[in-house]
């Protein structure tokens, strides 16, 4: 028997129809379905969805409004309960304040967040309002907190350039953030943003949120608030504040860090251009008025420019915590640092390495001087801060070459060696290891102190073996060197590490006659009423060289300058003794010596020990350290060097230091 042909099924084209292609019996059960679907609907006490197009779409978009408005109040009430607490508008969150305080009494430095003095919107100069207004907000006097024409119109600015150009948020939203929300790009940050904003326009009028937003706003430098930003750039109150330098101050506000003055000018002038050009746009500045401003821009202050002390001012606030540990108190710290010392120091520096840097392919250089108690006045720890913080001073190991002789030939002489004992200068093998001559020659006999003028090789290391390897390298302890010193023959030439500011102080225990010296650059620190946390005096030093070595070494250490490798850093009218050092390729090329009041030491090289060309120890460095000397005992008193070179009294300095 045939089996009946089952129904078609409809095409796409019958489907569109409505129905119409359908059999009686399947148009029967279509409508049977129906009827069960309401039957349950209306049993259940529901309402039964609508069949007409219209009616349904009228259905289901009133359900999703009541879906979306219950979302819409769940979020604004998880919105409203985890708003922080607006207790903290006079509340303000911030670190010490440790002001630096040089050797002559005025201020070096102050870090950390520094307030000024709260100041009213209306006691500002007109600029300040205006250039605010301009540049951050329009619509400021005439919107609820919220601007949606600025918005709009910051979003179409946007869309056009794809990408970020101008921001949406009022004056008001930045005072929220800034006071009450962090930085995060959410949004519930941004909700919270809103809120905050319109409950600040309900509760303050608004000068006073001009007022909460110019005292409490970042600009810069460790600064906040507009009071703190003018004295720190201007050198003077907000209140006094110029129309360029208003526009500096509010073009600050984009970017503090990278438009601030002290750190790029330029840019900082083009930026305040900018606001100027805001302010004609808004009608607050005719043409020729913004275009008089702009040709005679606002400059900080030389200090606040100055970048020289950086290193030293980093050094210094880096050793806070070994003398009072962490404290929440705001601190004065009296400094050893002399701002003309630092100014000289840094010129002569920069003069010379522009000068014969590239000639001789010198990348870096370092300059520490301090006086014979180890009282550091000036530090210049590389070429410029700005590129590199790295402290070429204080931090850098390198290898001090024939600039570490001095300490092998003060253990010779309390070995009992003197200046006037021969020996020869001749080839020397130790364990297949040979020392040279920078000249690649052999002189014969001669005095220790001719050898060390002259900075022979060979007889360094006969001295050292002869004196005591070991106790060479614990000489040099005593002396202050804790860098790596290897016991071989060769650490007599100084192949051995060390810092610039460990061998200057090292080379201070000669000029201060044997007594131990520890550079440091803290003299005391005082909370801001007045109590004494730490003082320098009472610290004690020891007596780790005998008088009569530290004076022979100081003679021998002349004549290095008078007659030997060291003449070219021999200053005009200043009697000095120092050591030239050059280590092994002219890697490190160094001169440390001292006069009656000052030692120095100065140290050229590369970051990243590549080679110099034609560098030694008496060539730049040598003049760096001439200069320097010169320019700082000019026009002063010229204390002699304290030496002894006397067999007398040798004996009674010998029997003194016994005794006592």
């Amino acid at each position: 028997m045939r089996k009946p042909t089952p129904p078609k099924k409809p095409d796409a084209k019958a489907r569109k129809a409505g129905g119409a292609h359908l059999t009686k019996q399947q148009k029967a059960r279509q409508e049977e379905q129906r009827k069960a679907r309401r039957k349950r609907a209306t049993r259940d006490g529901r309402k039964p969805p609508p069949t007409n197009i219209f009616k349904a779409a009228l259905y289901w978009g009133t359900v999703a409004g009541l879906w979306l408005v219950g979302g819409m109040l769940g979020f604004g009430a998880f919105i409203f309960f985890s708003l922080p607490d607006t207790g903290q508008l006079n509340i303000v969150d911030r670190s010490p304040t440790v002001t630096l305080i040089d050797a002559r009494g005025g201020t070096l430095a102050t870090r950390g967040d520094l307030y000024g003095v709260p100041v009213q919107v209306n006691e500002l100069p007109a600029y300040v309002e205006q250039a605010l207004l301009a540049t951050e907000d329009r619509r400021f006097r005439h919107h609820f907190g919220f601007d949606p024409i600025g918005f709009a119109r910051a979003m179409l600015t946007n869309l056009k350039a794809r990408r970020i150009v101008e921001g949406g948020s009022t004056i008001t939203q930045q005072l929220a953030k800034n006071v009450f929300l962090t930085p995060d790009q959410t949004i519930t940050r941004k909700a919270q943003e809103l809120v905050l904003a319109m409950w600040l326009e309900y509760r303050f009028t608004k000068d006073e949120i001009l007022t909460l937003y110019l005292n409490r706003v970042y600009f810069g430098a460790g600064t906040y608030g507009i009071d703190a930003a003018s004295k720190k750039y201007f050198g003077h109150s907000a209140t006094k504040l110029t129309l360029q330098q208003s526009a500096m101050m509010v073009g600050l506000l984009k970017a503090p860090s990278r438009y601030a003055p002290t750190a790029n000018l330029k840019r900082s002038q083009a930026r305040a251009a900018t606001v100027l050009q805001n302010m004609v746009e808004a009608g607050y500045l005719t043409t020729a008025e913004a275009k008089n401003a702009k040709g005679r821009p606002a400059r900080p202050t030389k200090w606040a420019a100055d970048q020289t002390p950086r290193y030293y001012i980093d050094w210094v606030l880096d050793r806070l915590t070994q003398h009072v540990g962490h404290t929440n108190q705001n601190l004065i710290v009296t400094t050893t640092f002399d701002p003309a010392l630092q100014s000289l120091a840094d010129r002569t520096l920069t003069h010379w390495l522009d000068l014969l840097g590239k000639k001789h392919k010198i990348g870096q250089g370092a300059l520490i001087s301090m006086d014979h108690s180890g009282a550091v006045r000036a530090m210049v720890g590389g070429r410029d801060y700005r590129t590199s913080q790295f402290n070429r001073a204080t931090l850098a190991q390198r290898q001090p070459g024939s600039a570490f002789k001095p300490i092998v030939y003060t253990r010779a002489l309390e070995y009992g060696l003197s200046p006037k004992t021969i020996m020869r200068d001749t080839p020397l093998v130790l364990n297949g290891w040979s020392p040279r001559n920078y000249d690649g020659k052999y002189h014969g006999e001669m005095a220790l102190e001719d050898a060390l003028a002259r900075s022979i090789n060979t007889i360094a290391v006969k001295v050292s073996e002869r004196s005591g390897r070991q106790q060479v390298i614990e000489t040099a302890r005593r002396l202050g060197m804790t860098g790596r010193l290897p016991p071989h023959p060769s650490v007599a030439l100084g192949t051995g590490e060390t810092s610039l500011a460990e061998l200057t102080s090292a080379y201070a225990v000669f000029a201060s006659g044997g007594w131990s010296v520890h550079h440091y650059g803290i003299i005391d620190i005082r909370t801001e009423g007045g109590r004494v946390l730490y003082t320098r005096e009472g610290i004690d030093r020891e007596k780790i060289l005998s008088t009569s070595t530290a004076k022979t070494m100081t003679a021998m250490l002349e004549r290095v300058v008078e007659q030997g490798t060291g003449k070219r850093a021999k200053p005009d009218g200043l009697n000095v003794a120092g050591k030239t050092g050059t280590s092994q390729n002219a890697r490190d090329a160094w001169f440390v010596g001292y006069s009656g009041d000052l030692v120095t030491g100065v140290w050229v090289g590369n970051d990243d020990a590549s080679p110099m060309q034609n560098v030694s120890g008496g060539g730049t460095p040598a003049l760096i350290w001439r200069d320097y000397m010169f320019g700082a005992h000019h026009g002063k008193p010229k204390p002699q060097l304290e030496k002894q070179d006397r067999p007398v009294r040798d004996f009674f300095d010998t029997i003194f230091d016994s005794i006592f």
